[in-house]
């Protein structure tokens, strides 16, 4: 059971939002897609994931994360909108069979890591790791990242720091072969998903033909001009993607 959640807006308000963070991250990584949704009108849920956070773990299988995650949906809750980025998107992938069966979900999967060839993978675990334990500061990573703020870069730095050292052996090692685009095949009839990639030109996590386009309810889009931290750098888009109630005239 997951033990440590960050949260926003009232838990009386009429609509709820899920946001499960990426590797090397933490719940407070959402804080201004989190605020946006407030504003109209959500209560925001956002879990640390096992091994993140200072939360410790020692399986880190993809099915391992969504049962962690299960007690979210305890006493018949449910979500408006469920958001994943980046390890985040396979992890929302694996909450489908999860969702209540009466209700209209949406779900958007930002810049999601869905397919890893046995290079990459291998690559990936020992970038991580160094990052673990060679852990940027928040003025390394704004001389890096000059769209971001000032608070994302802190928020990375502690994510970073507070992520257990043995997961991206464990991540990368429990999860061969990597690959979990097909699992979009599996929409279930009152899901709609959309998939958010980063420009190809800054980021080489997800691409537009890794996700399957001949899926109804399915939409996928690439961002021009936009990295991997779709969150920091444009939380506008995102929300382009929450359907909102209508004005009215």
């Amino acid at each position: 059971m997951a033990i440590s959640a960050y949260q926003w807006g009232s838990p009386n308000a009429s609509r709820r939002a899920l946001l499960i963070h990426g590797l090397t991250m933490s719940s407070n990584s959402w804080e201004s897609v989190a605020q946006l949704l407030v504003a109209e009108g959500f209560f925001v849920v956002a879990p640390n994931l096992i091994g993140h956070a200072w939360r410790r773990g020692s399986d880190y299988r993809m099915s391992v994360f969504a049962e962690d995650l299960r007690s979210y949906f305890g006493m018949d809750t449910s979500y408006n909108v469920i958001i994943g980025h980046s390890l985040g998107g396979p992890i929302v992938l694996s909450l489908l069979p999860f969702l209540p069966k009466n209700k209209e979900t949406t779900v958007i999967l930002v810049d999601p890591v869905l397919e890893l060839s046995e290079e990459r993978l291998e690559r990936s675990q020992k970038q991580f790791l160094d990052d673990i334990l060679n852990v940027k500061t928040a003025d390394e990573h704004m001389a890096e990242n000059p769209a971001w703020s000032r608070s994302d870069c802190v928020l990375r730095t502690l994510g970073v720091s507070s992520c257990d050292r043995t997961v991206p052996e464990g991540l990368f090692r429990h999860n061969r072969p990597w690959s979990f685009s097909g699992l979009c095949r599996n929409l279930p009839a009152n899901v709609k998903l959309t998939v958010l990639v980063s420009d190809p030109k800054f980021s080489n996590r997800c691409y537009l033909e890794q996700v399957p386009r001949d899926v109804e309810r399915l939409d996928a889009r690439v961002l021009t001009g936009v990295g991997h931290w779709i969150q920091f750098e444009r939380p506008d888009a995102i929300m382009d993607a929450v359907p909102l109630p209508r004005a009215k005239l």
